[in-house]
């Protein structure tokens, strides 16, 4: 097991691993926030959870089929995502990692515009402007930049604090363990302090930077990141969904009252691997593997719904539903069209540039090259091959030679 899942850290948690719901009084604060929810909340999460794990394991089977270039699954935070996507506000900014699929869905992402990009058709598809969700951020920890930026211009324009809930603004930055120790992760936590920023960091600790465990990452718990910067962090139990609702929807209000930046650590686990091209049996032991299944955030949520009294049919519902969009996505994923060539060069330069110009004429040719006779490359590699096969040859005559 981790050596951060210890029970003398202060951490969160309404849902027990075995899916008990309780308030304790040091976090009576955030129970308050649980007031808020229906019953209509409820299976809202649970349903979206399921139908984002039954995304994620439909999108895994595409690209093992060479649909996708790579996916990157998110399967066991669920919880996090879906619980803290719910507790962010309609005037709010995400500024989402690369694993994020959850917190899209509970903000209207497409789920297919996640799949193009994964896929090369595009670059994200999606408006961030109109859906507040920003495009994925591959390049570890520079959306953490982007994010403070936003919220210091969010500050500039006076477009927090106002008390009135219709216009106020705030911003949360998705991250995982391991980006905290780009130096992009502290430059903007130092300026979201100095500027006391309407802001949110939110660290996905699922404990494994691909193969690198968090205990080569940090020598303190990630909640207490911030702290030397002047950004006051808390822990919560990632894998309960409610936790992750409340603790984001009540820091998310304390940042658009202008109350200043703060971090929540989500303790979680990664169960698959870190993406398609990753083996995650080359690190990690079935034992630790096994442990963190019988945390399993959805199973949990489940058995807390059934005790409330919730029935079978609900459930079955919930598994129809997710084959049905696992069917959607398969049949369009299909259909893709691909994208032609040049469409690579169009965004590079904001007005027409020689290089690039030069660089479209040179892949026309060369595509053009494959329609009429072989290109000299292929020429090229046929008369490596057949050199490679002639001392091939020799060495074997040489070896036959030596046994007479």
């Amino acid at each position: 097991m981790s050596e951060y899942d210890s029970s003398n850290i202060p951490m969160v948690q309404f849902l027990s691993p075995e899916g008990e719901f309780s308030v304790p009084s040091q976090w009576a604060e955030y129970g308050e926030y649980l007031k808020r929810l229906t019953e209509a909340d409820y299976l809202k999460f649970y349903r979206d959870m399921a139908r984002i794990r039954r995304f994620d394991n439909e999108a895994t089977a595409l690209q093992r089929q060479g649909q996708l270039g790579l996916w990157i699954p998110a399967i066991g935070q669920e919880a996090a995502q879906i619980g803290s996507g719910y507790g962010v506000g309609h005037n709010d900014h995400i500024f989402p990692s690369y694993r994020e699929h959850g917190v899209a869905l509970t903000h209207g992402i497409d789920l297919m515009s996640i799949l193009k990009m994964l896929r090369g058709v595009n670059h994200g598809g999606w408006n961030p402007d109109a859906t507040r969700f920003h495009l994925y951020a591959i390049v570890l920890g520079s959306h953490v930049l982007h994010a403070t930026g936003y919220a210091m211009g969010v500050k500039f324009d006076g477009a927090y604090a106002t008390g009135n809930p219709a216009t106020d603004q705030a911003v949360i930055c998705y991250m995982g363990d391991g980006a905290t120790a780009e130096g992009d992760v502290s430059e903007g936590l130092l300026f979201a302090a100095i500027n006391k920023t309407p802001q949110v960091f939110f660290i996905q600790n699922n404990q494994w930077a691909i193969s690198a465990p968090t205990s080569s990452q940090t020598a303190v718990p990630l909640y207490t990141r911030g702290d030397g910067f002047g950004v006051p962090g808390i822990r919560i139990d990632g894998n309960d969904v409610l936790a992750a609702y409340a603790v984001t929807a009540k820091h998310m209000d304390d940042a658009r009252a202008g109350r200043g930046p703060s971090l929540i650590e989500a303790l979680t686990y990664r169960m698959g691997a870190h993406t398609t091209s990753d083996d995650p049996t080359k690190y990690r032991s079935a034992e630790e593997t096994a442990y963190w299944a019988a945390r399993d955030p959805i199973k949990r949520l489940e058995v807390f719904l059934r005790n409330q009294g919730v029935g079978q049919a609900f459930f079955d519902d919930c598994a129809a539903d997710g084959d049905k969009l696992a069917e959607d996505i398969r049949a369009k994923t299909f259909a893709l069209p691909t994208p032609p060539f040049e469409n690579m060069f169009k965004y590079v330069y904001a007005d027409p540039h020689p290089l690039i110009e030069e660089q479209v004429a040179w892949l026309t040719e060369y595509e053009a090259s494959f329609e009429t006779e072989a290109h000299p490359s292929t020429q090229l590699h046929n008369v490596i091959n057949e050199d490679a096969l002639a001392d091939h040859s020799g060495q074997v005559e040489q070896v036959e030679s030596s046994n007479e």
